[in-house]
């Protein structure tokens, strides 16, 4: 972890256990992804999670190692194109598209991709999902498949349930979530609570916020109901040692270039503080741990 979040930022302790702090190609948005490449390095994040299919650039693996390179900024995770806008990127099939993420995460040595269950009316996908995902997972290894929490779509009609086998994977049999803040927000779930119920299952978390509408906002974190430095500070103490993943919507945000503008003063803010409350969660673990060998 650098020692400091940019000229300005205070220094953090460096730890070896400390999770890495990166940022989503989508949290720059509109943006390019060859913009949040850049913003990353001028702001001093310990890489990027590529957000595949935001923009034609994302899904072209080789101008994504163009930029990894030329930015020295790595991509430590990829969200595989699962969202409702990128059903033909990487080809129509759902399987495929995980082993083209797989074979991307070769080529960039990532390490973790990013899944959302399938869609109700995937109906062949969602049938053997969890299956799936565990024989991926084996074929893979080390690279991690993850999956991350969703919410129930909330209509004038009332509840819909659009994700099978279902959006909550707490009682699921995968082996390694992702915890999306804004997500468990609009399904009125508390984030506190996942951290605890997945305990070593928690493998990456995706910070932002949200309000608990209907709507999956992706508010700063700490502008919304999920207490976000809470949940990273607990997370930490408990041992979690995965990315955390800065992915929220700065579309009303103004940027006129990587070092400017309000969008680059907030990424550089929600920085600082994601590393103070990681250096919080450590400390609370250690003092955990110390008292814990004193009684030994």
């Amino acid at each position: 972890m650098p020692d400091s979040a940019g000229p300005d930022k205070p220094s953090t302790m460096v730890a070896s256990s400390a999770p890495r702090v990166t940022l989503s190609t989508t949290s720059v948005y509109p943006e390019s992804t060859a913009d949040a490449f850049a913003r990353a390095k001028a702001i001093g994040y310990d890489g990027v999670e590529l957000m595949v299919g935001i923009d034609p650039v994302a899904a072209d693996v080789d101008r994504i190692v163009e930029l990894s390179a030329e930015h020295d900024v790595k991509v430590w995770s990829i969200h595989a194109p699962c969202l409702l806008v990128t059903p033909n990127v990487w080809g129509g099939d759902s399987w495929g598209k995980l082993d083209k993420a797989a074979e991307a995460a070769g080529r960039l040595d990532s390490k973790l991709i990013v899944v959302h269950p399938p869609f109700r009316w995937q109906r062949d996908y969602a049938s053997r999902f969890e299956e799936g995902i565990a024989e991926l997972n084996e074929k893979y290894a080390p690279l991690v498949f993850a999956v991350e929490n969703m919410y129930p779509w909330r209509t004038p009609a009332g509840r819909f349930a659009a994700y099978l086998p279902g959006f909550d994977p707490t009682k699921l049999s995968y082996d390694h979530l992702v915890l999306d803040l804004s997500h468990a927000a609009t399904a009125q779930m508390d984030s506190r609570k996942l951290v605890d119920l997945w305990g070593p299952r928690l493998r990456h978390i995706h910070l932002t916020d949200g309000s608990g509408t209907f709507k999956d906002e992706h508010l700063l974190p700490g502008r919304g109901n999920q207490h976000a430095w809470e949940v990273v500070e607990r997370a930490v103490a408990g041992g979690f040692n995965g990315d955390i993943v800065l992915e929220v919507n700065t579309r009303k945000l103004s940027g006129q270039g990587a070092g400017q503008g309000a969008r680059f003063e907030a990424l550089s803010e929600v920085l600082m503080q994601t590393r103070m409350a990681v250096d919080r969660g450590i400390f609370a673990r250690r003092d955990t741990e110390a008292r814990q060998e004193a009684h030994q």
